[in-house]
């Protein structure tokens, strides 16, 4: 929170499997609202994305961040993400 956006960083695969072509970097793509990140995801989902985490808060990142992950079918990661404290925007 309050850190300038657009973010990129750089890490190690969360898996801690060797880097290759959607693991090791994720696209991080932020929400108006929570339930964008609701919409976004069934949308991803229906047209056969892989669900790598249904949207949700995730308290461990901060105590607003509500977001989702999957796999679009080339096998990228994404994420959409809300920080808004209240979900529902501006």
């Amino acid at each position: 929170p309050g850190d300038d956006r657009p973010l990129v960083a750089l890490t190690r695969p969360f898996n801690g499997e060797p880097h290759d072509p959607g693991n090791g970097q994720m696209l991080a793509l932020l929400a108006p609202d929570r339930a964008s990140v609701d919409t976004a995801h069934a949308l991803a989902i229906s047209g056969g994305a892989q669900d790598e985490g249904h949207p949700r808060l995730r308290p461990h990142y901060h105590a607003n961040y509500y977001g989702a992950y999957f796999r679009d079918l080339d096998g990228n990661k994404i994420c959409i993400v809300c920080h808004d404290p209240d979900g529902r925007g501006v």
